[in-house]
């Protein structure tokens, strides 16, 4: 019997993704149009979010619930402290299943579902249609005229969410960054895109019937996606990971499409000191204390792991003349997230 783990937390990257099953029937958006490659080297991107994917040791909950994921072809609510490491268990996933660059989507409290499809940049085109115009002595609704609306392209470009849908043979891998920083209709607002496995771009869809097909720069910068009739479809339902603070609640609807992963606080200092050799190797001096003080500074506030690497990496480095001590260091660093710094009078 074949392993059932796709992804395996084992940090080293391999092939399991092609071994993945058919999506059951209400999850499956094959269609016969062509096929957008992309580059499955992470390594060859250069994200300084490499090193942490490199560092990242997942529990066998969190290995459960990403293959649960990539089987149900669901999106990943990933839960938690800040630091406990949601965002880089996306990092983590494309690594190891060699799937490319992660698309990342930062969310805000004016984040709407249209900037995670695409942008338009109509003013550049008006801009760029009177120029040529001009140069051209071309009037409105000359072939001239119609002969620009082919480079409609050169103006829109697909933003994380619309990359992640474009028709690739294998699922990218989608971050919304802390969804619970959205507006209140976000989330439901997603509930379409993410069961119907499409969207449609009105600016292509007008001159669909002159120019059925588009080419549309990705939010990766990567092979342009073809984009037919005006509608983006996924061949593969991308791996979505989306993380919240638990700074609101979600729909109800919302909630019962995905599956759902909460990562607990790190407070062993066994798990801490794997953590502090993962990132920082070189780090002996110190260490034991700096995580007795860190773990004694958890227990009254909150506090995050990279607080923890933070300490240690200037303790290493905070040696000679004028150099703090690690009272001080400890004040400085060890500042609960959940306190608020009094003004100043």
């Amino acid at each position: 019997m074949s392993e059932w783990r796709i992804y395996q937390g084992v940090r080293e990257p391999h092939d399991g993704i092609d071994r993945l099953p058919a999506p059951p029937p209400w999850r499956d958006f094959e269609h016969t149009g062509e096929v957008t490659p992309f580059d499955r080297n992470v390594e060859s991107h250069g994200d300084r979010r490499l090193p942490n994917a490199d560092a990242y040791k997942a529990e066998e909950d969190t290995v459960e619930a990403v293959n649960t994921a990539l089987y149900l072809r669901r999106p990943l609510l990933v839960t938690g402290d800040p630091g406990v490491g949601k965002s880089t268990l996306a990092y983590a996933v494309a690594r190891e299943l060699k799937l490319g660059t992660v698309l990342r989507w930062p969310i805000n409290s004016k984040a709407g579902l249209r900037d995670g499809l695409y942008q338009y940049d109509s003013l550049g085109r008006l801009e760029d249609a009177g120029v040529t115009r001009a140069a051209r002595d071309a009037p409105p609704g000359s072939e001239e005229e119609e002969e620009r609306a082919t480079d409609i392209g050169r103006y829109l470009r697909l933003g994380p969410l619309g990359t992640a849908l474009a028709p690739y043979a294998l699922p990218r891998v989608l971050l919304i960054d802390e969804i619970d920083k959205s507006d209140i209709d976000l989330p439901n607002d997603l509930l379409d895109v993410f069961e119907e496995g499409m969207f449609e771009i009105p600016e292509l869809s007008r001159v669909a019937d002159r120019h059925p097909t588009v080419r549309v720069r990705p939010a990766d910068d990567g092979e342009p996606v073809k984009v037919v009739s005006g509608k983006v479809r996924c061949r593969t339902f991308p791996f979505v990971i989306l993380t919240s603070n638990g700074e609101r609640e979600f729909p109800p609807a919302f909630l019962r499409r995905c599956v759902r992963l909460n990562l607990p606080a790190v407070d062993s200092d066994e798990r801490l000191r794997t953590i502090v050799k993962a990132h920082l190797p070189t780090a002996a001096e110190d260490v034991d204390e700096v995580i007795n003080r860190f773990l004694s500074h958890a227990a009254s506030g909150e506090l995050a792991t990279d607080q923890l690497l933070n300490a240690i990496y200037l303790v290493s480095r905070t040696t000679g003349d004028g150099a703090p001590s690690l009272d001080r260091l400890s004040e400085l660093v060890f500042q609960h997230l959940n306190t608020t710094v009094p003004a100043k009078p």
